[in-house]
């Protein structure tokens, strides 16, 4: 799903927790959903070398070729490389390869920038996107940085449980060294809490104390916590085709039209 509109700039949305479990990759599959509903072009990049964003889409990635791998560290052109779901999104994939790649960029001079350069490409081509969503490793490492580097904004995905946010002044941590070196136009748009269980008092108060810690916006609806959201990557499609009207993609759904109106502003 292409927007013919060359030379357009993209949101870049990074979806970012360096820890795991917190529905980073429901979050990623979800909203690039939600907003191709609202007529949104869409990419998805896949940077975690477990590649679980390449399979819920339905592709599985031992039957690649080319990944975002190639794109990044030997300049494959990611035309190539792209690939259309059936979810309105377009997706470059990951492949466990991709845990080469930390390795692979170390030794590089401008590191950081491999990933913007990669999208300043796209927007200048015949195949610019509104949105690209950025699913990022569950690691403070290079592709991380380089996520940071190329984006507009940071979403953290955060469950709501007292131990899930310690990582978080990390994150922030992280965020203002690339603020500093890399990219001082990237803002942190806030944290969405996922796996919610809003009949605790402790699921809220957990939320209360990370806004007031670490002075984030909290990103709404909250996304509850439901077994749709197990059942949709073995289907190989979002929440929002395989349970269209769970409370789950309907919170997925409003999240996509508040980033939207955040990316207006």
């Amino acid at each position: 799903m292409m927007s013919l509109m060359s030379g357009t700039s993209s949101t870049v949305l990074a979806v970012a927790n360096q820890k795991g479990g917190v529905a980073k990759t429901t979050t990623v599959a979800s909203i690039g959903a939600a907003l191709a509903e609202l007529g949104q072009s869409v990419l998805l990049i896949d940077l975690d070398p477990q590649a679980c964003l390449t399979f819920s889409l339905g592709i599985d990635p031992e039957d690649l070729e080319l990944s975002v791998h190639q794109v990044l560290t030997k300049g494959t052109d990611v035309a190539e490389v792209i690939i259309e779901t059936e979810d309105g999104v377009d997706l470059l994939p990951a492949t466990i390869e991709l845990a080469r790649a930390e390795a692979d960029l170390l030794t590089r001079t401008g590191r950081e920038h491999v990933l913007r350069g990669v999208i300043d490409d796209l927007a200048a081509s015949d195949r610019s996107y509104d949105w690209v969503l950025l699913d990022c490793p569950p690691s403070l490492g290079v592709l991380t940085v380089a996520a940071l580097t190329a984006a507009t904004g940071v979403l953290v995905p955060l469950q709501c449980e007292t131990l899930s946010h310690r990582g978080v002044g990390q994150l922030l941590d992280t965020v203002h060294d690339v603020r500093r070196f890399t990219n001082r136009d990237l803002e942190v748009w806030g944290v969405l809490p996922t796996l919610y269980d809003g009949r605790t008092n402790h699921a809220r108060a957990v939320l209360d104390t990370i806004s007031d810690t670490y002075g984030l916006e909290v990103v709404e609806p909250p996304i509850p916590k439901t077994i749709k959201f197990a059942e949709a990557p073995a289907a190989g499609r979002s929440i929002l085709a395989t349970s269209r009207r769970s409370k789950g993609a309907a919170a997925y759904r409003d999240v996509a039209t508040n980033l939207l109106q955040r990316a207006a502003r």
